[in-house]
């Protein structure tokens, strides 16, 4: 076995916590020493971070540790959010880690793996390198983020899989409550009217019958998906209520203004754009994973690994304490060995170019040695 995940948790975070997770993910794969590392920690570790990560390094008698510390942390043995835990992907064999970001010619063939100790970082917009992976910018104990590259702590890291094909694709786990209808007037922030209709009036009659009377609406659970007809990313609004391939971008919905019956979206909008309206509850979140792993398992050929970048308000605080968008992985890749986390955002590479900074989202990477064909982007 070239690739193994392990997850370790205790009652204090204390490195031999994290250099247990490694032992036992190296154990699987039967191999003496590891070609890199990912190491994710859960905040209990921000104060014993470097301490943490130079442990695994030595342990591992590799440098090529790279990671962060995220809100919580899943292996395909289970996750953990409440406590102290380690999640540990070692490679060994024809599978390595790379820290390729200061390569530019090489950065632009191989999809970084990329992991932020905070907000997304501007220039990772740049069409040049693309990426995926995710972001933590919860308290951490520090002025800074945490991440870590070659086994040193710093804001951020980008790392590649050489020797490896990667194939991605995104659950935005949003279904859709109408079709596209154009904006009929806007005023900066405020969403005044589309499809003849004041906003607030659309919204509600979009909404089902449970939720139209419910005060206050229910805002985070919605948003505005707003159509690129230039082409832009996210998958594009298809019909019969469902997410087709294309080009669309989610607004969160900021708040329902009885006044004049208009929402506040996150997000400037113009007459003349489309917009149509869209909800996110778990069993859609659960659909659309499902949709999503259908889409990577078209693609990858024989995964041997997959790397996971969930968001915290997804996961086991949707779910009612279970992640079933993890077991949506695990039912259709049995014994795949997996390494999650959650996050506050999370990355995408953009069909069109670019990369994306994304909520609410669910971003998978299924690594194999060879891709069926492109319909997921692959990022060999």
């Amino acid at each position: 076995m070239n690739v193994a995940s392990a997850l370790v948790s205790g009652n204090e975070p204390l490195p031999a916590l994290a250099e247990a997770a490694l032992a036992e993910a190296l154990a699987r794969t039967g191999a003496s020493h590891v070609k890199g590392v990912l190491l994710f920690l859960t905040p209990d570790f921000s104060r014993q971070a470097q301490q943490t990560v130079t442990a695994v390094a030595r342990a591992a008698q590799c440098t090529e540790v790279a990671g962060g510390i995220a809100a919580g942390v899943f292996s395909d043995r289970g996750w953990v959010i409440d406590r102290p835990a380690a999640a540990v992907m070692v490679f060994v064999g024809d599978f390595s880690l790379d820290s390729l970001d200061h390569r530019a010619g090489e950065a632009a063939r191989h999809a970084l793996l990329s992991y932020s100790g905070g907000s997304f970082p501007y220039q990772w917009g740049d069409a040049t390198k693309r990426r995926f992976g995710g972001s933590f910018s919860g308290s951490v104990g520090r002025n800074e983020g945490a991440a870590w590259q070659r086994s040193r702590l710093t804001t951020q890291c980008g790392v590649r899989l050489p020797g490896a094909c990667v194939a991605v694709d995104v659950s935005s786990g949003w279904r859709l409550l109408d079709e596209p209808r154009p904006i009929d007037g806007s005023r900066a922030y405020d969403l005044l009217s589309l499809g003849g209709e004041t906003a607030l009036d659309s919204l509600i009659a979009a909404l089902p019958p449970d939720l139209r009377a419910q005060e206050p609406l229910p805002l985070t659970a919605l948003c505005a998906l707003l159509v690129d007809e230039a082409g832009g990313a996210g998958g594009a609004v298809g019909s019969g209520q469902s997410l087709a391939a294309g080009s669309w971008h989610s607004v969160a919905i900021l708040s329902a203004n009885a006044a004049d019956r208009s929402l506040t979206l996150a997000e400037g909008t113009m007459p003349g754009q489309r917009l149509a309206w869209a909800i996110r509850r778990p069993q859609s979140a659960e659909e659309d994973m499902r949709a999503s792993v259908g889409r990577l398992a078209a693609v990858a050929a024989s995964p041997v690994a997959g790397v996971v970048f969930s968001c915290i308000g997804r996961g086991p605080y949707f779910h009612g304490g279970e992640d079933r968008e993890l077991d949506c992985l695990r039912q259709r890749f049995p014994g795949l060995p997996l390494l999650g986390v959650y996050g506050t955002g999370q990355i995408a590479p953009c069909p069109a170019g670019g990369n994306l900074s994304l909520h609410n989202a669910v971003v998978t990477a299924l690594i194999s040695n060879t891709v069926r064909r492109a319909d997921v982007q692959s990022q060999s």
